[in-house]
């Protein structure tokens, strides 16, 4: 009796199975079927049921792994992530055509379940449509009132610099991470241009907020935002609450990791960093670098560029299409994850001498004066740009530059530069690997 009901089971499970790869089949075909009436569709692996192709790419770098599709399926290819199609765009010239030419086609962005979750469509970084083209033009016009990008800005930085020089010296010329005092100091930025005010490093309320990214912050009010909170439906305290979060999130962990990158390669190429040197005290001497100063430094300008660049700490970009495209060649259909691979950009090989090294003249003329480039595309482009770009911009010059001016950096006694990892820890953003540096004040 028991061998029989086993069999039944058997024979009940296998019809299952069999009837659930029997629907997958017909679905595949069917979905073949749509796709040849609708247009071609990108090239790829061929994908496993189910799995995709999740077994063929390296999860904790899979923009590596899209990077060495791209040279068996070219610069536009679909994978398969489980059952999700996914279409991948590679190298400067077709990442740029995507988010420049067709940026209302290729606007929305995917959005993860536990991020659906999380934020529930609220805020900038994870809403689409209206929500996120309402909240994105009351944030940016917001900033301005309080003066992102403005010598309002420029004050608050310089400020903050003496606390992180202060933080630095407590070391004496030691060992020590990086990793807390310049977030605090960064996030200063921000808190101050949003609340109003900086905190101290050991006020354990915004050490909180810091150290818990994804911590619940109140916006503070004012009379144009009270009248906009009563006259539109976006304008509620959960959707206001996410959009400040999600400002205090990027506008902390971005600069902050760029910079850490930029005092590590310091350390790594002492060359370099005697250049920058010299270049400060030829043209600032000793007193407080200010944002006029940029196009008197060139090449310390240069060198923040290519540290953005070849840090590439976010290396790519999660898009959904808004509607179906035609797009190269290929049909994608609405609804589609798209990932624009910015790190195809920044390093690729047809706009950059020197793609996979750090070398600041890439930045640089014959004359030694700074030149832009067009594959430069740090903070990504179209309609998901960072609409911090300016803030970042004028945070990463005078902390640089200030920091480099009172600073040398070293690796501890009994680390060489070799030992200083640039391949980097894969999180939210590309984070340099665990580290000390030695700031030795300049005389």
């Amino acid at each position: 009796m028991a061998v029989i009901e086993s069999l039944l089971q058997f024979l009940s499970t296998g019809t299952l199975l069999g009837a659930l790869l029997l629907l997958l089949v017909l679905y595949l075909l069917s979905s073949g079927s749509r796709s040849q009436k609708e247009g071609k569709e990108p090239p790829g692996p061929k994908p496993l049921p189910l799995l995709g192709n999740l077994l063929t790419l390296d999860l904790e770098r899979p923009f590596d792994s899209f990077c060495e599709l791209s040279k068996t399926h070219g610069n536009i290819f679909q994978v398969f992530l489980g059952p999700r199609k996914t279409v991948v765009l590679i190298g400067y010239k077709t990442v740029k055509e995507a988010l420049m030419n067709y940026a209302e086609e290729f606007s929305d962005r995917y959005i993860d379940p536990g991020f659906r979750i999380t934020h529930n469509e609220h805020g900038i970084l994870f809403s689409n449509g209206e929500n996120w083209r309402e909240m994105r033009r009351f944030a940016l016009s917001n900033l301005r009132d309080f003066g992102m990008g403005k010598r309002g800005s420029e004050e608050k930085i310089i400020e903050e610099i003496q606390y992180l020089k202060g933080e630095f010296d407590k070391f004496e010329g030691k060992p020590f991470e990086t990793t807390t005092p310049v977030n605090y100091a960064v996030s200063n930025i921000i808190s101050s241009i949003v609340y109003g005010s900086r905190f101290e490093y050991t006020d354990p309320q915004f050490t909180e907020m810091v150290d818990r990214a994804n911590e619940s912050v109140r916006i503070l009010g004012s009379a144009s935002m009270m009248q906009s909170c009563m006259k539109n439906s976006y304008f509620h305290d959960e959707n206001l609450m996410m959009t400040v979060t999600d400002l205090f999130i990027a506008g902390t962990d971005t600069t902050g990791t760029t910079l850490r990158w930029g005092l590590m390669l310091m350390a790594k190429y002492p060359h370099i960093q005697d250049r920058v040197h010299e270049e400060i005290d030829r043209v600032i001497g000793g007193r407080q670098p200010v944002v006029e100063d940029r196009k008197k430094l060139p090449y310390t300008d240069a060198v923040i560029h290519e540290t953005q660049r070849l840090a590439n700490i976010i290396p790519l970009s999660l898009h959904m299409t808004t509607c179906d495209v035609h797009f190269n060649g290929y049909f994608i259909k609405k609804g589609t994850t798209v990932v624009p691979l910015l790190t195809s950009v920044l390093k690729d090989p047809s706009e950059w001498e020197k793609p996979n090294s750090f070398y600041p003249e890439h930045f640089l003329d014959e004359k030694g004066q700074l030149v832009k480039r067009d594959a430069f595309m740090p903070f990504s482009a179209g309609r998901r740009a960072c609409l911090g770009e300016s803030l970042a911009r004028m945070e990463l010059f005078l902390f640089f530059t200030s920091l480099l001016q009172s600073y040398h950096f070293t690796t501890p006694p009994g680390v060489s530069g070799d030992d200083l990892d640039l391949k980097g820890i894969v999180g939210v953003t590309l984070n340099p690997s665990p580290h000390k540096l030695c700031a030795i004040r300049r005389s």
